[in-house]
């Protein structure tokens, strides 16, 4: 599912988010997810994917959501936090041992406790659904034991985790919910497990398909001012609260000397996990042309005015010849944002995309495996 060039320029006008090609997973989609094929009218006043961005981060309510904390320890000595949700009040799945998993991918500096990932939760345990929050090493408010931490292209810890919950609720079906960089983690496990996965179906909300050209964007004068700065900062504080143990393989100094994204990248993230160049990374970590090694059903949300993720980047070629892949793209919604109404407060676009997809998922398995021609 994929929208054309033509169609992109109409949606500028009319933002409509809608299916170019019919296939048997559009089919399934328009049928069980119906937000999919309706108008999509961004907030009247907040035109515009910056500010779609920025007011998002800073109107969007959160849901009050209490969890169980994991520490789940790693084969290196590491851990990683976990925030369970698990619903045992649920009346449509009362059997824990089968209650269908939401596993949510928070973004860069993100945890379990961002609005986006509250509001998700809150969709899912609706629905009766368990969640649990992957949040990534050192910003889930543990100790990080090791001089490791995170990056786009490493699925390690994720498929640690996934044995985890597996081997926890090993006849539980787990659909996998990845935003911005939590999506490219996603795909790129999805895709290097294929069907060893453990996921039976998986939702990425603004991924950036090409870390290079998102870089670039990011770097251009006023999505430098508005966002770059900001994140850069985020992960400073993260190496800063972890100093002791990093200055172990890092020149903390340097690193804290970072004003963009791809600097702290060059200086930390590359070196951590062992590149030659942050050029090297960037093209391990973009997840655009690995989709084809993917095996379970994708939904993909993205905004053509997303200024982290810039909409020449769009996997659409690759996506077209998949029948279990599906790109939805909005003229406008900023990243993470999609807001609606005047008052774009509450659950907007992502809230329904995400809680009517993850429902078809669960409820219509058969179909949809079906229709997306997997075995």
């Amino acid at each position: 599912m994929y929208l054309s060039s033509l169609e992109l320029w109409r949606t500028y006008w009319e933002c409509v988010s809608r299916p170019y090609t019919v296939n048997a997973f559009s089919v399934f989609l328009h049928k069980h997810c119906p937000v999919v094929a309706e108008r999509f009218s961004p907030t009247p006043w907040c035109w515009g994917g910056r500010l779609q961005t920025l007011v998002c981060a800073l109107l969007k309510t959160r849901p009050p959501v209490t969890y169980r904390n994991e520490l789940l320890r790693t084969v290196d000595g590491g851990q990683i936090s976990l925030d369970w949700v698990d619903n045992e009040s649920s009346v449509t799945h009362p059997d824990s041992s089968t209650r269908p998993t939401v596993l949510i991918l928070p973004g860069l500096t993100g945890n379990s406790q961002q609005s986006y990932v509250l509001h998700a939760v809150r969709q899912a345990t609706r629905h009766g659904y368990r969640c649990v929050v992957f949040n990534n090493r050192g910003v889930g408010g543990e100790e990080l034991l090791t001089p490791v931490t995170y990056c786009a292209a490493n699925t390690s810890d994720l498929e640690w985790v996934m044995r985890h919950v597996k081997g926890l609720y090993p006849h539980a079906p787990v659909l996998g919910a990845g935003v911005s960089l939590g999506g490219m983690i996603l795909l790129n496990y999805l895709a290097r497990k294929r069907t060893e996965s453990g996921m039976v179906a998986g939702i990425t909300i603004s991924v950036a398909w090409d870390a290079q050209k998102s870089s670039e964007s990011m770097e251009e004068p006023l999505n430098r001012l508005l966002f770059n700065k900001h994140l850069t900062r985020g992960l400073c504080r993260t190496v800063t609260r972890h100093r002791k143990i990093l200055e172990k393989v890092v020149d903390i100094d340097y690193v804290l000397k970072a004003r963009t994204i791809r600097e702290f990248d060059e200086r930390f993230t590359s070196l951590l996990f062992g590149y030659k160049s942050c050029i090297d990374y960037y093209r391990d970590a973009s997840p655009g042309s690995k989709l084809p090694h993917t095996a379970v059903p994708i939904l993909c949300l993205n905004a053509s005015d997303d200024p982290f993720s810039p909409q020449h980047a769009f996997p659409v070629s690759i996506v077209q010849s998949l029948p279990h892949v599906a790109l939805l793209l909005t003229a406008h919604g900023g990243h993470i944002a999609f807001l609606q109404g005047l008052f774009p407060r509450g659950e907007s676009y992502i809230e329904r995309l995400f809680g009517q997809f993850v429902r078809a998922v669960f409820e219509h398995q058969r179909d949809i495996k079906k229709a997306c021609g997997i075995e």
